[in-house]
């Protein structure tokens, strides 16, 4: 049964926000494993990477920590680990930084809903989701950004 287009935009914003409430977040100092399929092709993750990314700098200021990510091997990790360098971001994966650096450990999450993905990443004090629709060319924001602050 093919669902109404409105109905359809809710199921996916519902299934983003349990998404978003149902996985682990990054505590201070501490990372959860990151995860993406690694049948998002290079262009999809690297589009996605992008622009959740540029909403990361809208969110805690572009070049202003260093990020810490522990990545899982994916198309995805290593596309974002590219965008937060080309955002002004120091990364580490290692977990070893200098003495009086300011770590944000991120966390990140794909998840594949309905012919679409559901993309998270989370810090300590924000977490991002967006439903994109995927295709081997690349990726397109299929929702609006959904931010959640802490603290």
């Amino acid at each position: 049964m093919l669902l109404p287009p409105t109905l359809r935009s809710l199921a996916g914003a519902a299934a983003l926000a349990l998404v978003l409430a149902g996985c682990q977040t990054a505590g201070q100092g501490s990372l959860i494993a990151s995860e993406a399929p690694a049948d998002v092709s290079g262009p999809a993750a690297s589009a996605i990477a992008g622009e959740m990314v540029s909403r990361l700098a809208e969110q805690v200021g572009p070049g202003t920590a260093t990020i810490a990510l522990k990545q899982d091997g994916s198309p995805f990790g290593e596309a974002l680990e590219t965008a937060l360098k080309g955002w002004g971001y120091a990364v580490v994966t290692d977990q070893k930084t200098e003495g009086g650096t300011s770590i944000v450990p991120l966390a990140y999450m794909i998840v594949p809903f309905e012919g679409q993905v559901l993309a998270r990443l989370s810090t300590a004090d924000v977490e991002l989701g967006r439903a994109y629709s995927v295709t081997a060319a690349g990726a397109t924001p299929a929702s609006p950004v959904s931010v959640m602050r802490r603290g």
